[in-house]
């Protein structure tokens, strides 16, 4: 049985004092629960304060990107034992807006994944199509290519130290969901790829999450499909209300 994951992608959101006031309320409302990982991923400049804020609780903490080089002449990266340094765990990996604003390629993901893993941190993998690719008919190229190549020469035991998530980038920001079929659907090709990557054990245990739009109003149905293992949220993430309501969700 995988252990459901949510986590929270703040984005471009929150100062020092904010993310701090906004932790110190998850850690109060979600104390106890044990049934789901609860991640939260600040902007870099909060992320000593948060995960020093959460430390002992059972919330951790994770960056929103990461270099893969460990060192060096690279203005306004961060490595990954940076990263650790602040006592964060999780480290997000290809989001689609990287991918879109930043020129993030699968090339640059599957290196950074790799530092990531060398460091001991769990990479939040993200992959996704945009709105032409899905109505072109190409949705299933497109993850095959980005899942393929993001994943290249990963052992099996680093494969199931990741998490994968599933974000249909023309969901993301926009109020639009994938019903929960489309989502179950897209996620069960996902793990079809990765068991003909590495194999049905890997493909069984790896935990894949679903991003684009996830609220309070959706997200039990969407966690209901046997093939959703969590939900990777953006704006339903910045109010302590309906993140925990999310981590909450009725089972």
């Amino acid at each position: 049985m995988r252990k459901p994951i949510i986590a929270g992608n703040w984005k471009l959101h929150k100062n020092i004092t904010e993310a701090k006031e906004l932790v110190e309320k998850l850690k109060n409302d979600l104390t106890g629960i044990d049934d789901v990982d609860i991640v939260v991923c600040p902007c870099f400049t909060a992320l000593w304060e948060v995960a020093k804020t959460l430390s002992g609780s059972n919330i951790a903490s994770g960056a929103q990107n990461m270099f893969w080089e460990p060192k060096g002449a690279f203005t306004g990266e961060i490595s990954a034992s940076q990263i650790k340094d602040t006592g964060a765990t999780y480290v997000i990996i290809g989001h689609s807006e990287r991918r879109q604003y930043f020129g993030e390629t699968n090339e640059t993901v599957n290196k950074k994944i790799k530092a990531a893993l060398a460091e001991g941190l769990t990479p939040i993998v993200c992959v996704g199509e945009v709105l032409a690719e899905r109505e072109e008919g190409r949705m299933q190229e497109v993850l095959k290519v980005q899942v393929t190549e993001s994943l290249a020469g990963l052992t099996k035991e680093e494969m199931v130290k990741c998490v994968i998530a599933y974000e249909p980038v023309w969901a993301i920001g926009t109020g639009k969901t994938a019903t929960p079929d489309q989502a179950q659907d897209v996620h069960q090709y996902i793990r079809s790829l990765i068991g003909d990557m590495f194999d049905k054990s890997v493909s069984d245990s790896i935990r894949i999450q679903y991003g684009g739009s996830v609220k309070p109003s959706n997200v039990s149905e969407l966690m209901a499909k046997d093939s959703i293992d969590g939900a990777l949220v953006g704006g339903a993430s910045l109010e302590a209300d309906s993140f925990v309501q999310l981590v909450k969700y009725e089972k």
